[in-house]
């Protein structure tokens, strides 16, 4: 009876092979000959004088031993001769230095045979799981998935997809507003599939800039028509982004086309992303134009461009200036991923007014309060003078230095 149930064991082997996705039958096959093989060179020696037919639609094998045949008495070693006598009750015109084929019936090498069948099989499935794992998350890094909460930690999140499949969502990758609880479904985009020791860990994301562009993808048909092409992507995870799109049909208007009749393709993204504000613009091959239409609301008055540094000094009236910046500087540092471009934002002097660039103070400021100032967009004396309170208070300086700042700043205009 104990063989009996072995023997059924190894054919539910088989049967977890069937089972398998993504492992093709040719695969399926040369693994399960493979653990045959395995088994029997341990056995015998060697596997070489070995036939093993697979049967997977049946869940059985056929395995034939090829034997020299040599005179009686003359058999040297049992696993690769076998005597006259012996070959012609198998094959009875056979003659002395043919081979003569003899079936070898597995289940009746005894328990431990069998038992290392099926923990080589064993091995050998998991090993085909972890591939298939790896390769088919492999294929679609970058992709669209939605998996269940299954258990939320203090770091990370673990999804299970439609599959049973595990996706990690680690905290950093999760927008600033999520808030889940167990058996919620969950939309994120494979951001990479690790494998350490073969065994795949798959990174799913939720603030990477790609899930912007594929919900986007999804909710409009002309950027999935390829009608228009999302050009660039810049975000503050939960709070802002913009994307740049261009159309190649001219009657096609590719802001309008995102943004749907009275919001009604974006409405759907921005509640997705936790009330993020987007701002779809044109893109233009035009470098000048494009930043323009990058620190939109500010209406620029001049731009001047350093091609070869990457760089743009931007001059806009007093009241835009802070429009460029936006709320904790994020409109000018999103404008600034969009374009490629570093951006400083100064103050348009009006004719006969005395305005000097911060650098000029280099001696009597320290330049990491100089370029946290600039990175709100002041990049000028009279910019740091006349800047409102709460935008001041965004360079997160102390209270002491931006007072030596300031008395350092009004002392040069004083008569």
């Amino acid at each position: 009876m104990a063989k009996k149930a072995e023997t059924v064991n190894m054919v539910d082997r088989f049967a977890e092979f069937k089972e398998l996705k993504n492992i093709d039958k040719t695969t399926m096959i040369s693994v399960l000959e493979e653990s045959f093989r395995n088994v029997l060179a341990k056995m015998f020696g060697s596997d070489e004088n070995f036939d093993v037919i697979m049967n997977p639609d049946k869940g059985d094998c056929e395995i034939y031993q090829n034997l020299e045949v040599v005179p009686d008495g003359e058999v040297e070693n049992k696993d690769m001769q076998i005597g006259l006598s012996e070959a012609r009750e198998i094959d009875p015109e056979c003659e002395i230095g043919e081979d003569v084929t003899k079936q070898i019936f597995f289940e009746k090498f005894g328990r431990r045979a069998i038992l290392n069948l099926r923990q080589t099989l064993q091995s050998k499935i998991l090993d085909l799981q972890k591939d298939a794992i790896y390769t088919k998350f492999k294929e679609i890094e970058g992709e669209v998935i939605t998996g269940e909460v299954h258990q939320i930690w203090k770091r990370e999140m673990l999804l299970l997809d439609e599959e049973q499949h595990e996706l990690i969502m680690p905290k950093e990758e999760q927008i600033p507003g999520d808030f889940f609880h167990k058996g919620d479904m969950v939309r994120a985009i494979v951001k990479r599939v690790d494998n350490p020791n073969n065994n795949p860990k798959i990174i799913v994301s939720r603030t990477d800039p790609r899930f912007l562009r594929r919900l986007f993808e999804q909710e409009v048909p002309e950027i999935h028509d390829g009608l228009i092409t999302i050009k660039d992507v810049a975000r503050i995870p939960g709070e802002r982004a913009k994307i740049a799109v261009e159309s190649y049909d001219d009657r096609i208007d590719p802001v309008g086309a995102c943004v749907g009749i009275k919001g009604s393709r974006i409405h759907g993204i921005v509640r997705e992303l936790r009330n993020e504000n987007i701002d779809v613009i044109s893109f233009t091959a035009n470098p000048q134009l494009y930043i323009q239409r990058a620190l939109s609301p500010a209406k620029i008055s001049s731009i001047r461009l350093n091609e070869e540094d990457r760089k743009a000094e931007v001059f806009l009236h007093p009241d835009e200036v802070s429009l460029a910046i936006g709320k904790g500087g994020m409109n000018i540092r999103l404008a600034s991923m969009l374009t490629g471009y570093s951006i400083d934002v100064y103050r348009d002097i009006e004719p006969g007014e005395e305005d000097i660039y911060l650098d000029e103070f280099s001696d009597e400021i320290d330049e990491w309060v100089i370029e946290a100032l600039k990175d709100l967009g002041l990049g000028t004396a009279k910019a740091v003078l006349n800047a409102p309170q709460h935008v001041l208070d965004q360079a997160d300086l102390e209270d002491s230095t931006l007072q030596h700042v300031l008395d350092v700043l009004r002392a040069e205009f004083e008569d």
